[in-house]
């Protein structure tokens, strides 16, 4: 079984390692409680655990799910309780799942699809006794708190590449790579928005749930967990509304070169009318027109046509058409 730790505690402190594989080693106590992790267990390991602990049927498929939403669900005098990891790899935003089943005096934590270990945060509350006494209600909130710990940084890394693009944008026309970059960023935000709803809706739940599971000391940690969501919330959408204005100032820098353009080739199309008109005329070999048989005819065309095309080119820079 893929165990990354399995101790019991007592009173703040850590007391023994706890042998899963060993059905006849001692029991937890009422004033004891055992911290159970799992890295990626299959059904056969969950499967053990739910004869050996009481797990309900329904937290158990809940866990074995591929992608569970965050989620609470109580079953009696147990809580089940989904979370959803998160970090960048490269412009796509990788999910992985955290799943906790609270019993009287167990916790079991399956960590599926995410690299980031609980070692840390469980040396840190056994490092910590006065706050380990609050029992599996104190280390719920420490793994909740260690998971939404990472969300923040994955919307600063956006941010940092939005600004980039942005100032790319000032200074040049975006190209399609950065357009499509731009909008893959905004689409796994949408998804990152969609995905903390539910996890603040998991730590309001937490906060108020009338359980003796849940210290009455704890529940103000389940907030400060919710303040930090509605946090990260408010920061994603803050930057979607970023990159929608990176968008609409690209394509308000676009239509303004295609405006200069159209009027430049608009301003030269009008001064090669002009020679383009009078040649048209003189082409069309009626034998009475004026100046036809004159010596000096074709010299004075061609300095009326260089006459009006430079009268035309003043205006036309004047008009900064040109």
């Amino acid at each position: 079984m893929a165990i990354a730790a399995a101790r019991v505690y007592s009173d703040g402190h850590r007391l023994r390692a706890l042998r899963l594989d060993d059905p006849g080693d001692r029991p937890v106590q009422d004033h004891q409680f055992a911290w159970i992790g799992l890295t990626d267990p299959d059904a056969a390991e969950l499967a053990m655990l739910q004869a050996r602990f009481g797990l309900h049927p329904l937290a158990v498929e809940d866990a074995l799910c591929e992608h569970p939403m965050p989620k609470v669900s109580v079953y009696g005098e147990q809580i089940f309780v989904a979370a959803r990891t998160a970090r960048l790899e490269g412009e796509a935003i990788v999910y992985g799942e955290t799943c906790a089943f609270l019993c009287r005096n167990y916790i079991i934590t399956v960590r599926k699809g995410s690299d980031r270990s609980y070692t840390l945060v469980r040396r840190n509350l056994e490092d910590a006794p006065i706050q380990l006494r609050h029992g599996i209600a104190y280390v719920l909130y420490s793994i909740l708190d260690f998971i939404v710990d990472s969300y923040q940084p994955i919307v600063d890394s956006i941010e940092d590449e939005v600004l980039e693009v942005e100032r790319r944008a000032l200074d040049a026309f975006l190209g399609r790579e950065d357009v499509t970059h731009l909008f893959n960023l905004r689409q796994e935000l949408m998804r990152f928005r969609r995905m903390l709803g539910p996890m603040e809706e998991v730590c309001a739940r937490l906060e108020h749930l009338n359980l003796p599971l849940i210290d009455d000391q704890v529940r103000p940690y389940f907030r400060d967990v919710g303040d930090h969501v509605r946090r990260v919330a408010g920061s994603a959408e803050a930057l979607r509304d970023v990159l929608s204005s990176v968008f609409e100032v690209s394509n308000l820098f676009e239509q303004q070169r295609q405006g200069e353009i159209t009027r430049r080739l608009a301003a030269w199309a009008g001064i090669l009318a002009v020679p383009t008109a009078i040649a048209g005329l003189y082409g069309m070999n009626f034998e009475d027109m004026p100046e036809l048989h004159w010596r000096y005819g074709y010299f004075a065309i061609l300095v009326f046509i260089a006459i009006v095309c430079f009268v035309l080119y003043l205006a036309f820079r004047r008009a900064r058409w040109l």
